[in-house]
């Protein structure tokens, strides 16, 4: 008798100490999941960051267009100033420099200096010794300035790489269905587009010390669209940067000051 009444009570020891094992492993599961749907982004989230992400991918081809191109600044003679037939004319970017031999009849009446650089003509393209002499160029008698030159390419450089590093952030967050790499993704775009603008107001004072150099030859510049390339791709990344921040943010700013106001009311 008592060994059935031991034998009971074991039974019932060991039956509610599996309901209370089941009840906390049920707590337990309940709170991964919980902590799982926090930490992993949704579908619409998912579906605003890649919209983001195609903003950004406009942005980096600018930057690829514009930084690999030679038509950041033209500089044109007057068309008259050699003879009358053919005058010369000068455009270049970050990396290489172009002289162009165009035919005055070729030229727009109305234009006083050669150009545009559109117009057939003969081209002689060089790569500025920047960054294998130390050289620096002579362009219609008058110096570039070699400091400036360089400011502005290792801006646009690291300008590049910010941009890389960025996607590298988005693709991880999209592939592992995590948004914490947003943040530093945006912090990369803004930084990279502010870079960016800056390479194009430093690149502008080059321009500026090359024609001061010298005034033997009068000349005539504007800004290409390389330029206006570069300058929308800057534009770009800061929206994007900006976009991904708002998106990194687990709660919207804006419902939440909306919240509270109603609240305090």
């Amino acid at each position: 008798m008592w060994s059935n009444f031991f034998l009971q009570q074991e039974e019932d020891r060991r039956m509610g100490g599996n309901v209370v094992a089941g009840v906390g492993a049920g707590v337990g599961v309940e709170r991964s999941k919980k902590r799982s749907r926090s930490s992993h982004m949704s579908e619409s989230q998912e579906g605003k960051i890649k919209i983001a992400f195609i903003v950004a991918i406009v942005g980096v081809t600018l930057t690829v267009l514009g930084l690999g191109t030679e038509f950041w600044v033209e500089l044109a003679q007057p068309k008259h100033f050699q003879n009358n037939q053919s005058c010369q004319m000068v455009h270049y970017g970050l990396w290489k420099a172009c002289t162009r031999t165009l035919w005055v009849s070729d030229i727009d009446p109305e234009r006083e200096s050669c150009g545009p650089a559109e117009l057939p003509g003969e081209s002689n393209c060089t790569y500025f010794k920047f960054y294998t002499s130390g050289e620096n160029a002579v362009i219609f008698k008058k110096t570039t300035d070699k400091n400036l030159s360089l400011a502005a390419a290792m801006l646009a450089l690291f300008s590049l790489f910010l941009i890389v590093m960025g996607f590298v952030c988005i693709i991880m967050s999209l592939t592992k269905n995590v948004p914490f790499l947003l943040k530093p993704a945006s912090v990369c775009f803004l930084i990279s587009g502010v870079l960016i603008l800056l390479s194009i107001v430093v690149f502008h004072q080059s321009v500026l010390a090359l024609l001061a150099s010298d005034h033997s030859v009068p000349l005539h510049y504007e800004l290409s669209w390389s330029v206006a390339c570069v300058g929308s791709a800057g534009a770009i990344l800061l929206i994007g940067g900006v976009l991904f921040l708002l998106l990194s943010l687990a709660f919207n700013p804006f419902k939440k000051c909306l919240m509270h106001q109603s609240s305090s009311a």
